[in-house]
């Protein structure tokens, strides 16, 4: 029996890019369905349940919605990964872009062979967990994240900032996002405190594991979590 091939939900308004993103997609043994406009994108995602959505941010919609509205109605009832690709490259529209749900960026002019490298990437977070979340191991039951058989000494705080991170590696989140997830609602919390407990943290993580940064720092948006392997993986789209 063969094996079921990864299905990309394709969503781009120019025929021409599109069928470049279709040959380099296919090539690499994927299944693509193209749309190019926005209107059927939310009931194909979820009558097609795509294994990733590949979204135009600039994708026209009789309802008048761009990208990041068809990406935030995708997050309403999907978790399915999101890369957005666009023409727009201000530090601002990416954040938006991150914030509305999406889980990686490309920016236009890119290379075919870039996008499948990271196409390959999401997926194998997605259907790989282990992988994804590297040697750290979240225990809800015990409320601890461990590295190997080493605990670490976090604060409640702390637990809940690196596991957020931890859930979804390689995203990037602001700090918002990290207020809004790992503080509580009472709290009126300031950017400097979520830069304070993420330096801690960042100490904490070198007990166990020194010299690499697991943790960092994405200029103007916000912080992501990276395992020790995923700059290579990222890149290539290889399996370790």
């Amino acid at each position: 029996m063969s094996e079921r091939k990864s299905q990309i939900l394709l969503v781009e308004d120019e025929a021409m890019i599109a069928q470049v993103q279709q040959a380099y997609l296919q090539n690499a043994g994927y299944l693509v369905h193209w749309h190019e406009r926005g209107d059927a994108v939310i009931e194909a995602v979820k009558i097609q349940k795509p294994d990733i959505v590949l979204l135009d941010i600039m994708i026209p919609d009789i309802k008048g919605r761009d990208g990041v509205a068809l990406c935030q109605a995708i997050r309403e009832f999907s978790d399915v990964p999101i890369m957005m690709v666009t023409a727009k490259v201000e530090e601002l529209d990416r954040l938006v872009g991150f914030e509305s749900g999406a889980d990686d960026y490309l920016c236009k002019p890119f290379s075919p062979k870039e996008m499948v490298a990271r196409v390959k990437a999401l997926l194998r977070r997605r259907h790989s967990p282990s992988i994804a979340q590297s040697a750290f191991v979240y225990d809800p039951a015990a409320q601890v994240i461990r590295y190997g058989d080493q605990k670490l000494d976090l604060t409640p705080t702390e637990l809940r900032l690196f596991n957020t991170l931890l859930m979804q590696p390689e995203r990037i989140f602001s700090r918002d996002q990290l207020i809004a997830q790992a503080y509580n609602d009472n709290l009126e919390v300031f950017d400097r405190a979520v830069d304070s407990h993420i330096k801690n943290l960042r100490k904490k993580i070198a007990l166990v594991l020194p010299d690499v940064e697991v943790v960092q720092s994405v200029y103007g948006l916000g912080y992501r979590y990276s395992p020790p392997t995923s700059e290579i993986d990222f890149i290539t789209g290889e399996q370790p």
